[in-house]
């Protein structure tokens, strides 16, 4: 695809999410007059171009590359096998085994420093909307985007026969994420939904709810969050750069930089105290 192309592919995406999520945020707002140009508004495009304009090209080849190293350990008659399957059971299957991996590969992503590094970027949002959604570094993608498709590139499913599925989860991915409050009663234990994933993103770095679609497997495991109420602040505890290069750069310096910065901050925020 041409760089032209892309460019025109990021503008169509951009102008048809703004359609669709600015309105239900304004007719079913979680936190209500929230503005759409909030603080922080532009941070959180420049992670939108960045993921449409460089980083997702970026994270289908390398998982291009892993799915013909997976194809060479795999017997081909077992993947046939597997494609040969109705769609529906395909989809089910896919959707099923995706939610358990991308669970338990969430869980770790909160558990595990080195893993939170990146992953702590997408917890910076102090301002949960449609395009905070965005706001991921590219190793966490490609992390996170990996653990989904894993099932499906290892069982043999047929990518391009399942695409639906992989669009739905990009949506519900920034639908979750928007500033959008719709109540679903009982049927919020089988469906996730934004007032599930709000708490997710409260200030403890461990607060729950780290299942995809269904919170199934957050009841199962016991990490399901959902107070009816929204939480009072998002974001994280710790001191992070708030523009992009920065918050790009940061989590890949060594642990000794990364502490030795933080213990600056410290030292100036105590010599204030005492002044």
């Amino acid at each position: 695809m041409t760089f032209a192309a892309i460019l025109l592919t990021t503008g169509a995406s951009l102008f048809f999410l703004s359609l669709v999520f600015i309105p239900m945020e304004k007719v079913f707002p979680a936190k209500i007059n929230q503005k759409v140009f909030r603080a922080h508004w532009i941070l959180d495009l420049s992670y939108f171009l960045g993921q449409y304009l460089f980083w997702n090209g970026l994270v289908l080849k390398i998982l291009g590359y892993f799915e013909k190293w997976l194809n060479t350990l795999i017997s081909s008659g077992f993947r046939i096998t597997v494609a040969e399957q109705p769609l529906w059971l395909q989809a089910i299957e896919v959707l099923a085994l995706s939610d358990l991996l991308i669970y338990w590969g969430h869980r770790l992503q909160h558990k595990i420093d080195f893993l939170w590094r990146f992953h702590k970027v997408h917890h910076s949002a102090e301002t949960l909307d449609w395009l905070a959604a965005h706001r991921e570094h590219p190793l966490d993608s490609i992390y996170t985007v990996g653990l989904i498709n894993l099932p499906a590139l290892v069982l043999g499913f047929d990518l391009n026969s399942i695409a639906m599925i992989v669009a739905f989860r990009g949506i519900w991915a920034i639908y979750i994420h928007s500033n959008v409050r719709l109540p679903l009663g009982p049927l919020r234990i089988l469906i996730g939904a934004p007032e599930l994933h709000h708490w997710h993103h409260d200030l403890e770095r461990d607060r729950g709810n780290y299942a995809n679609i269904s919170p199934l497997m957050d009841i199962l495991f016991g990490t399901y969050v959902c107070p009816d109420k929204e939480p009072d602040q998002f974001g994280i505890k710790e001191n992070f750069p708030k523009n992009y290069l920065s918050q790009m750069i940061y989590p890949l310096l060594p642990g000794f930089f990364i502490n030795k910065s933080r213990k600056a901050k410290i030292k100036m925020a105590d010599k204030r105290k005492k002044i």
